[in-house]
């Protein structure tokens, strides 16, 4: 590749930036490490297994240096020949080259093996880092980052780190120990043969120069280009059908192909890259071989070497062709391995959500504590603000019902509050600190909950890892769900979630509730944590999130009204301001815009529980009560169930 392809790959760059770099600039992508920092945190994790590490490098040199007996012996078998010795004199060196090939095998796959498991523990630990930090990171700035980021690193940039660490790191060791170690032996044999090899040498460092140059921000682009591309995959089928709705179909797909094309065309040119690689590489080979022959020529010719002894010569530099391409060709894999290592070094070393503050372990084992909301304003976006200038107090476990029709910006003060955005402008105080600086203070349950494939003590428990199974039956008790859960095929032990026992909704959100018993935080946040269950579901729900609210400051985003009436106080919130607050009984009789919604919404009640009256079937069991009957029976058949 010439100096004109380089000014190509400049040029391409500039219009790669140009036409797919604006699509991502709204999107704060998750941090890299710089490659100082990624070596650093290699060494960390390789510091508890220095003796692992020296051990496997102890038994790869022992191997290469076993192996490069080989090359002497072939050369004597020649001198043998030349001076027409008897067939008999080529037993020894034939019976020493078996027992060198067996030698080497046996050392190699030993210290391939401890290589390998080296890589792996490091690779393991790694991998744990990086799922706890990312768990532990602030939602606001996963979401500004987009699920393709997290999604590309957790998947492509980890497969590309294991797939180095199990083939790439035990051969590169390999290699390199056997180019050192076979210079070595040249210069054993005579100066100058090491003299005439070396004349390879600066081709191939400015042809390792040259590609590392190109490759590592290469990759980089690549990794960032593919991590675009999930994004968009996962955003158009995700919206699928908001896409279709809308007709945006060619919208989506057209974004879909740019992204794409993207990807592919860094891949296409990482292709060319490496082919200019492999060219300069052959270059290097011809003349180094080409030199050591033209010296063994000389120096046999002067009596100074044995045809022998230039034959292994000779042999010594051709058997560089291989660790010396592996080596360099390696460098493409290390150099993707290094892009994603940085990637998922870089999260690691990401800031963490709040403090390092624990569950006290008991219930009501924390102080109470007040949340100040103070001129808070908010916008997704630049220029569409979503809340203007809020003010509210809440008092030490007080509960606090927030109300409004949807958009009002109720969801977007109760993630405020919880830490999981910061405000745009004006400040939250929980108990007198920022949410994300509050430690594990503010816990948020919505109404999307997750059951999480396993035990349903180990569900639990990840509220508070160390919590006893009576501490685990406590807090079901507490909302209402212990029957159920001793009813399940095994009990607590019960797998549930992606292929075990299925939980209905309002089951799966009594789980939730009962996590949030357990984490014991002074201050709640439920966002419409019961708007997926039925009306029975609905009312269990609500008397559950009721005991689990007891002695905590809580704010309620309400989806029914009977939440309100039960709550403390209540917030009326209309287009992202706080339009009334006051008791139940206060702003009923106000006539303002909370008793415009309770009129509304009794009067659905009514209509509601009119029609359940008359599709009441004839066995004297109503829809609630069949409802029961399908919990019961739910996941019958099912693995685990």
């Amino acid at each position: 590749m010439t100096a004109a392809s380089g000014a190509y790959d400049d040029a391409h760059d500039e219009t790669y930036d140009e036409t797919y770099g604006g699509a991502d600039d709204a999107r704060e992508l998750l941090p890299t490490a710089t490659p100082a920092r990624t070596r650093a945190a290699v060494r960390e994790l390789l510091r508890p297994r220095r003796a692992l590490a020296w051990t496997a490098f102890a038994m790869m040199a022992a191997a290469t240096a076993v192996g490069l007996i080989t090359q002497p012996l072939l050369g004597h078998i020649v001198d043998l020949v030349t001076e027409e010795r008897e067939a008999g004199a080529l037993t020894l060196p034939v019976v020493l080259l078996v027992a060198v090939a067996v030698g080497q095998g046996v050392l190699t796959a030993i210290g391939r093996t401890m290589v390998s498991r080296l890589g792996e523990t490091v690779l393991a630990e790694l991998r744990e880092r990086f799922v706890e930090r990312a768990l532990r990171l602030p939602l606001d700035r996963l979401e500004k980052a987009g699920s393709g980021d997290l999604t590309a690193r957790v998947t492509r940039d980890v497969s590309r780190v294991a797939e180095a660490v199990r083939g790439a790191l035990p051969q590169l060791a390999s290699s390199v120990l056997a180019i050192v170690l076979t210079l070595g032996a040249l210069a054993v044999l005579d100066w100058r043969f090491l003299l005439a090899a070396l004349l390879a040498v600066p081709v191939q460092a400015y042809t390792a120069r040259w590609y590392v140059r190109r490759a590592v921000p290469l990759y980089a682009r690549e990794r960032i280009a593919t991590g675009a591309q999930q994004q968009q995959l996962l955003d158009t089928v995700s919206g699928a059908a908001t896409v279709r709705a809308h007709r945006l179909e060619a919208s989506h797909a057209g974004r879909v192909d740019a992204r794409s094309r993207a990807a592919v065309a860094l891949r296409l040119r990482g292709v060319r890259l490496l082919m200019g690689f492999y060219n300069r590489l052959h270059v290097a080979e011809y003349l180094g071989l080409s030199a050591v022959l033209v010296a063994g020529y000389v120096l046999v010719r002067d009596g100074s070497a044995s045809i022998g002894t230039a034959t292994a010569a000779a042999l010594y530099f051709h058997s560089l062709f291989g660790p010396v391409n592996v080596a360099l060709v390696l460098l493409d894999d290390a150099q993707a391995a290094t892009a994603g290592l940085a990637r998922l070094v870089g999260v690691v070393d990401a800031r963490e959500q709040g403090g390092s503050g624990e569950s006290s372990g008991r219930p009501g084992g924390r102080p109470a504590v007040g949340v100040s909301v103070s001129g808070v304003s908010h916008a997704y976006e630049p220029g569409r603000p979503v809340l203007h200038d809020v003010d509210l107090e809440l008092r030490p476990k007080e509960k606090v019902a927030l109300v409004g029709a949807s958009g009002a910006g109720k969801s977007t003060l109760a993630k405020l509050l919880a830490g999981i955005h910061t405000p745009a402008a004006g400040r939250i105080d929980v108990g007198g600190a920022a949410p994300d600086e509050s430690g594990r203070t503010v816990a948020l349950v919505t109404q999307e909950v997750h059951v999480f494939a396993g035990r349903l003590a180990d569900d639990l428990r990840l509220a508070r890892p160390g919590a006893a199974d009576e501490e685990l039956r406590e807090a079901l008790a507490r909302v209402g769900a212990l029957g159920w859960a001793e009813a399940l095929p095994q009990g607590l032990d019960t797998v549930v979630g992606e292929g075990g026992h299925r939980l209905t909704a309002d089951r799966a959100q009594q789980l939730a509730l009962a996590r949030l018993v357990l984490a014991d935080p002074p201050v709640a946040v439920l966002d419409e944590a019961t708007a997926e269950a039925g009306s029975l579901g609905a009312r269990r729900l609500e008397e559950a999130a009721e005991r689990a609210l007891e002695g905590r400051t809580a704010l309620v985003v309400a989806h029914r009204l009977s939440q309100a009436a039960a709550a403390d106080r209540v917030v009326v919130m209309e287009e992202g301001r706080v339009a009334e607050s006051g008791t139940h009984d206060e702003l009923r009789a106000a006539d303002g815009p909370y008793a415009a919604l309770w009129r509304a919404w009794s009067a659905g009640r009514t209509a509601d529980a009119e029609r359940a009256d008359a599709e009441q079937d004839g066995t004297g069991r109503d829809d609630a009560e069949r409802d029961d009957a399908e919990r019961d029976t739910e996941g019958a058949g099912r693995p685990g169930a």
